[in-house]
């Protein structure tokens, strides 16, 4: 974990320079305090910027944000705060407690490396993404596998859940 400090702190401010905002999600509560401290001063430094938006997973789980979230609802509709019996509140109150609230769902979903898995990694968010798998490693993923990537998702017949006519 001091490789991850030293890194943060390392490139946050070309990051910050560069109009890159810089958002982590996970739980927090399983991190050295030290390492919370810079990510939420990152976080704090690169708040206002409107270029890219870079969201870093760390002690993430979809399994973990989905828990969470409902816990959340759960508090809500015990305080009074939401009503069970409308589903588009329950929905609402639910989503507004996961980790990305503030993004849309995923469109595409790129997993590398061979494995034909999202492996626990937003769960919710991806229920309606295009799942493209590659054998290609991470670190050799290239700007042209990208735009492979790209190319077959553009190709697919987007239904969210519908069937096809």
């Amino acid at each position: 974990m001091r490789l991850f400090s030293y890194a943060l702190e390392r490139d946050i401010n070309e990051l910050h320079a560069n109009g890159i905002r810089v958002q982590f999600i996970g739980d927090r509560t399983r991190l050295p305090q030290g390492i919370c401290h810079s990510m939420t001063q990152a976080e704090e430094l690169t708040s206002a910027n409107d270029g890219m938006h870079l969201m870093i997973a760390v002690s993430y789980g979809g399994q973990w944000d989905i828990l969470q979230a409902a816990t959340h609802l759960a508090r809500s509709a015990v305080q009074g705060t939401v009503n069970l019996d409308d589903e588009t509140a329950v929905r609402a109150c639910f989503e507004a407690n996961l980790s990305t609230a503030d993004h849309p769902p995923v469109d595409l979903f790129i997993r590398t490396g061979g494995e034909q898995r999202i492996s626990n990694f937003l769960l919710w968010q991806s229920a309606y993404a295009e799942l493209y798998f590659t054998s290609c490693l991470w670190p050799s993923f290239t700007d042209k596998d990208f735009k492979e990537a790209l190319n077959w998702f553009a190709a697919r017949q987007r239904r969210f859940g519908g069937v096809e006519e």
